[in-house]
């Protein structure tokens, strides 16, 4: 009995302040990690745990046949909830609307504003550093969620350096409009200061319209500019240049006569009256 109770000492004493006295030994038995314990104490401090207190201070922890199962269950929910590793969502991926997403490629680019039609097509030009770009993208997303036919296609400076430099984006953050047939219609670079230049953008070039021919997308420069571009899988044909035809050649040798148009028998008669 001395040894059950100098046994009891070394937990209880390990509890601080909210230890109490033992005084029933006859108790169910409880396994924590494969080693069981034929006592039941007040509170129990395990290697690398926290202690386990019960929710009511003062009074003795039973952990008998009937507890154990909820109790294994409810310290596996713990660990899992801990040891969890979870990939946090990065900034300009929060708060996406159903029309917005983000380019992966540079087909994927050129198809997206091909296919657009008459719709408005935003490029969203930003870098992951880029503290302007973090700061604008909630009132962005905000914009588009006011703006449900307008298309927000976001391209990721830091992913795509390359075909950004094709075509010729050298500051962020940076926007473009597409719309149908008109091809590129404005850009410019903005930040939350500047905010009023976007939404005037919008409004101008937002309502609805007809294209009287089919969707342009990207100027035929910036097409050539990334099939050109070696470290992008991209292809494109150049459209075939019309040839303009030759102006006739004015005759620059004064020596050589020049031929006289065809004269009728009247202007042959009023030039030999005028000879005589």
């Amino acid at each position: 009995m001395a040894e059950v109770i100098s046994k009891t000492s070394l937990f209880t004493g390990a509890c601080g302040n909210h230890h109490h006295r033992v005084d029933d030994f006859s108790l169910s038995p409880v396994s924590f990690g494969g080693f069981g314990l034929k006592k039941s104490f007040s509170c129990l401090k395990l290697k690398n745990q926290k202690p386990l207190r019960s929710e009511f201070h003062g009074k003795q922890i039973v952990f008998g046949d009937a507890q154990d199962e909820s109790f294994r269950r409810s310290l596996c929910v713990n660990l899992q909830t801990t040891l969890r590793i979870g990939t946090a969502q990065k900034w300009w991926e929060k708060g996406l609307k159903e029309n917005m997403r983000e380019i992966s490629s540079a087909q994927e680019l050129v198809d997206s504003l091909t296919n657009a039609g008459d719709k408005l097509v935003v490029l969203d030009f930003f870098s992951p550093g880029c503290g302007g770009c973090k700061a604008l993208h909630p009132k962005i997303c905000q914009l588009a969620e006011m703006n449900p036919d307008v298309q927000f296609l976001q391209v990721n400076y830091e992913e795509h350096k390359s075909m950004c430099y094709s075509l010729g984006v050298h500051v962020l953050p940076f926007f473009r409009f597409y719309r149908g047939s008109q091809g590129r219609v404005c850009s410019f670079s903005c930040t939350n200061a500047t905010i009023k230049k976007f939404r005037d953008a919008l409004a101008k070039h937002g309502p609805d319209r007809c294209s009287l021919g089919p969707t342009k997308g990207l100027e035929e420069k910036e097409l050539v500019a990334l099939a050109a571009n070696k470290e992008l899988n991209f292809t494109y044909t150049p459209k075939p240049v019309p040839v303009e035809k030759e102006a006739a050649t004015p005759n620059l040798n004064p020596s050589l006569p020049v031929p006289l148009p065809s004269m009728s028998a009247n202007d042959e008669k009023t030039l030999v009256s005028a000879g005589r």
